[in-house]
């Protein structure tokens, strides 16, 4: 299903929904981070989704990792809350999501790197340096910086 991000845009769509969900930052032993080649919205992203009912915070994020990327993780440390009203999501069925997303940071304890396919157009491993020649959205590269900013004792609230 295909989306459009909304950030600070007098002209969004109004919210009709909220979503829990959660992303992951996830870091090889060069200090590269994982992202994936978003399908719905065609930008790069940190691996995540959808929080489901019966399952704790932590177990999504295992779980969207997994499905997402193929690699297995353990949950570190929560980098932020990111639940900015003017950032929303419209899909093609009229949902249109408020930001609610936990970004956390998780250590790589096995599996190989792959795409899914049906959400993830590629996954790679990219130097701190190197973002900036990647279409990632501002709300997700906040995130990333959170999580990189070595000098951030608290988590982010937003």
């Amino acid at each position: 299903m295909a989306r459009v991000d909304y950030f600070n845009d007098p002209d969004a769509p109004k919210a009709n929904s909220v979503v829990p969900s959660v992303t992951a930052v996830i870091r090889n032993a060069a200090g590269e981070v994982l992202l994936i080649h978003k399908v719905d919205n065609d930008l790069w992203a940190l691996p995540g989704g959808g929080h489901d009912a019966g399952e704790s915070i932590t177990d999504t994020v295992v779980r969207e990792v997994q499905e997402e990327t193929g690699l297995d993780v353990e949950v570190m440390r929560l980098v932020g809350t990111y639940t900015d009203p003017r950032h929303v999501m419209a899909y093609t069925d009229g949902e249109v999501r408020q930001q609610f997303s936990l970004c956390f940071e998780a250590r790589w304890t096995g599996g190989r790197p792959r795409e899914d396919g049906s959400e993830t157009k590629a996954v790679r491993w990219v130097a701190p340096a190197d973002l900036d020649q990647l279409t990632i959205h501002a709300s997700m590269r906040l995130r990333i910086d959170h999580a990189l900013d070595e000098t951030r004792t608290q988590p982010y609230l937003g």
